[in-house]
């Protein structure tokens, strides 16, 4: 399972930097939003390269913005392998996504917890990090369904009372069944 969660999320995490790129670019388009910097930024902290004021290090921007999408992607398809699939898994891997860049923009001192931020900065950011955990997630549960269903799916199956969470609901909804 980890080597098909190694590739399979590396595709889909660039995937969806890809989409959540795209969708940045046209609502900057759209807002005359200027381009962000900040992953830049952090990597050179990170990796201890030279900062340089005033200069937009645009390969060094890409590589983390990439990078990061890339890597965290292998999370989300370990969560699609297990069995964690469809909408509910890729909000709860949004979280996960604002949370690795709150982590990385705060312990670098690059950034600032977003309980500071313009409200209206705050929205697109948590847009575009939506947009990038849902098309990562559809990406990831595509190629995991072709391996069929996860051994959360197969036991949910096998139980009396719980569905695989492929395919309809069973009468009552997803609430009615015993943990």
């Amino acid at each position: 399972m980890i080597k098909r969660a190694l590739w399979q999320g590396l595709v889909a995490g660039t995937a969806g930097g890809v989409v959540m790129t795209l969708g940045e670019k046209a609502e900057q388009a759209l807002t005359g939003r200027p381009d962000s910097h900040v992953p830049a930024r952090v990597l050179e902290r990170l990796t201890g390269l030279p900062e340089r004021p005033g200069r937009q290090p645009l390969p060094v921007n890409w590589a983390m913005h990439f990078g990061q999408a890339a890597l965290l992607g292998v999370l989300r398809s370990v969560m699609a392998q297990a069995g964690l699939r469809g909408p509910v898994a890729s909000a709860k891997f949004a979280v996960v996504r604002l949370t690795n860049d709150q982590i990385l923009e705060n312990a670098t001192g690059v950034g600032a917890p977003p309980s500071t931020w313009p409200r209206k900065e705050l929205v697109v950011d948590l847009l575009h990090k939506a947009v990038y955990a849902f098309a990562t997630g559809a990406v990831a549960d595509a190629l995991a369904a072709r391996d069929g269903l996860g051994p959360g799916q197969r036991h949910a199956a096998a139980r009396p009372g719980r569905h695989s969470d492929v395919g309809p609901l069973p009468r009552g909804g997803a609430g009615s069944s015993a943990r």
